[in-house]
């Protein structure tokens, strides 16, 4: 194992940690989108129903069972522990439209035709966009606590330093697996606004402020863009002609000319 595997899992890890103690210290789940826990949860059962039949070092055994549990004492937390401090009015992507695409995907693209096989792959897709209910919870209520921006903070780090990992390995072992970094890369965009955010002002709530980002508003192109269309699938609109036809609080001009393209449908 290299140093940027090693790195990334203990990023990994203490992302997990962050976000349990969060939930317990304060006995809220407030801020924190179940949904997206629940599809972490999905993707480290179906990375590792191996668990039990294909051993590979004390250490790799170990760090499965820990996602797992973790992930499962995640969803019991929000969903019965502290239910009634889940904010589920703001939880509102459709997942379906994560996990149909991806477990398509995983079916077509794969490196073996076998059930594990294909039950690893749709893992690697589904994790390079599970963040993505978090992410529009946060664009939602414009505002994330200091320890939910760790956490998600975490979570990119974690998978930059896998995209080291992966580049370590194809120099130095041969090895190149084209699935896994792909999504990788997916995963990694989607953290970048918030790399910036974080670095250069330190406060999530400071930077959200100044900034507009992840709020109808922004001028980062993916965020508009995932916020205008993540609102036409969950309310069926269309959007004749310009901004503002159909939703009148987007901004009658957009940042970006690019982004206008999610203006017609």
């Amino acid at each position: 194992m290299n140093l940027f595997r090693f790195l990334g899992d203990l990023s990994h890890l203490l992302a997990i940690i962050l976000l349990l103690l969060k939930i317990w210290k304060s006995r809220s789940c407030a801020g924190i989108s179940g949904k997206s826990q629940v599809l972490f949860a999905v993707v480290f059962t179906a990375r590792y129903l191996d668990l039990f039949t294909n051993y590979i070092s004390l250490y790799n055994t170990c760090m499965k069972v820990v996602y797992i549990a973790c992930s499962f004492t995640t969803v019991w937390m929000i969903y019965s522990k502290f239910k009634a401090t889940y904010d589920g009015n703001h939880d509102t992507f459709r997942v379906e439209f994560l996990v149909v695409p991806t477990a398509i995907l995983a079916f077509l693209v794969n490196h073996d035709f076998t059930p594990l096989e294909i039950l690893w792959t749709f893992s690697i897709y589904l994790e390079s966009v599970a963040i993505l209910p978090q992410l529009f919870m946060v664009s939602k209520t414009g505002e994330a606590e200091t320890i939910t921006s760790h956490y998600l903070f975490a979570l990119g780090v974690y998978r930059t330093l896998y995209l080291f990992n992966w580049i370590w390995r194809y120099h130095f072992e041969g090895f190149f697996d084209l699935i896994a970094i792909v999504a990788g890369l997916v995963q990694t965009v989607l953290y970048c606004d918030f790399f910036y955010l974080y670095i250069t002002k330190g406060s999530w709530d400071a930077g959200l402020a100044e900034r507009g980002l992840l709020s109808p508003h922004s001028c980062i192109p993916w965020a508009q863009g995932l916020f205008i269309l993540t609102y036409h699938l969950r309310n069926g609109a269309s959007f004749p002609g310009f901004w503002g036809s159909t939703i009148p609080y987007l901004d009658s001009k957009p940042c970006l000319p690019e982004i206008q393209v999610f203006c017609f449908f």
